[in-house]
């Protein structure tokens, strides 16, 4: 039996992501109006919420990516070559398997690389994956996704996965910052594959964002624990009803947190209280919506090539696949 090869290079510890939660908190709470990045949610309740989310009938998003990398998987493996896999955002790296398994049929599989903020996150799915491929290095890395680009792993043909739509997470001017980042981690005719969330009918939209179940309004109100947890606030989550929201002009989904009544909230460790007046909103998570024609131009700009679109049959999901550097694509 093949002894699995398994390395985790932390640069992010725990320390330093109370930090930045502190950080992200003290200034969220100042900001007008009030925000906290979504970041946050991903605690390990907040991670197993958001699996409850993915498996929820209006959640349309996790099953219509899947089945776009299960139709195309074996042609993506076929064009890019890859040698190496890297995940950015891994979490447990489950959609992830159907490239492995299209990357490993294709016979040049060597290295798969999950990257996530959580380093038990990141340790559990990366010691599974070493147990069920055999002879994979699996080299994973506990960091951020801004600011240790340039510490990925080099060597191997990479081809770099960022799935979900997290890439809707951020803000235009944040995508465009975090696209040029990820080119320079690059070398020139190295690969990335994104998964995007496309423009559809609102109702939709919010109907995936404001489940039936009430499972969404958990996850969202789960940042409030997180904040009284690690740096003592004192949130009382039932005094915040959740709030789903389609922004037209931005074409993005918002979630909100909207105060039930004025209330006075203390962050002991920040040593701040924060003011809610009545009805007043705090913004926890944007969730940008795309069209081909955006995604094509922000790849572009970053100086990625286009090289394959697909959607699935029903066209709600996109994955757009690009190689670095200018003129070496095919098209689209």
């Amino acid at each position: 039996m093949t002894t699995p090869t398994l390395q985790i290079d932390v640069h992010l510890t725990g320390a330093d992501l109370r930090r930045e939660l502190a950080e992200d908190v003290r200034e969220g709470l100042g900001h007008v109006p009030k925000e906290l990045p979504p970041r946050w949610f991903y605690d390990e309740r907040g991670s197993q919420l958001f699996d409850e989310i993915t498996r929820l009938p209006e959640y349309y998003l996790t099953r219509r990516e899947r089945e776009i990398l299960a139709l195309r998987a074996p042609e993506l493996a076929a064009l890019t070559g890859a040698e190496t896999l890297v995940e950015l955002g891994s979490g447990t790296s489950e959609k992830t398997r159907l490239l492995l398994d299209a990357l490993r049929d294709e016979g040049r599989l060597r290295r798969f690389v999950p990257v996530d903020v959580s380093e038990p996150t990141l340790r559990a799915a990366a010691e599974s994956v070493a147990s069920d491929y055999p002879g994979l290095e699996v080299h994973g890395v506990v960091g951020d996704l801004h600011r240790h680009l340039s510490l990925l792993p080099p060597g191997g043909r990479r081809l770099v996965a960022l799935l979900g739509s997290t890439i809707g997470n951020l803000l235009p001017a944040e995508r465009a910052r975090f696209l040029a980042g990820l080119r320079r981690a690059l070398a020139p005719g190295e690969w990335l594959l994104v998964g995007a969330d496309l423009v559809k009918d609102e109702a939709r939209l919010l109907a995936a964002y404001d489940d039936a179940a009430g499972v969404t309004a958990q996850f969202n109100r789960n940042v409030l624990a997180v904040v009284n947890r690690e740096l003592g606030g004192e949130f009382d989550l039932d005094a915040f009803a959740h709030v789903a929201r389609w922004d037209a002009e931005g074409e993005r989904m918002e979630l909100l947190l909207r105060s039930l009544r004025e209330q006075l909230v203390a962050v002991r460790d920040l040593g701040t209280v924060a003011e809610f007046a009545a009805g007043e909103e705090m913004r926890t998570e944007w969730s940008a919506k795309f069209r081909r024609e955006t995604v094509e131009a922000e790849l572009g700009k970053a100086g990625f090539t286009p090289v394959r679109w697909w959607t699935d049959d029903a066209g709600d999901f996109g994955a757009a696949l690009a190689r670095a550097g200018a003129g070496e694509g095919d098209g689209w």
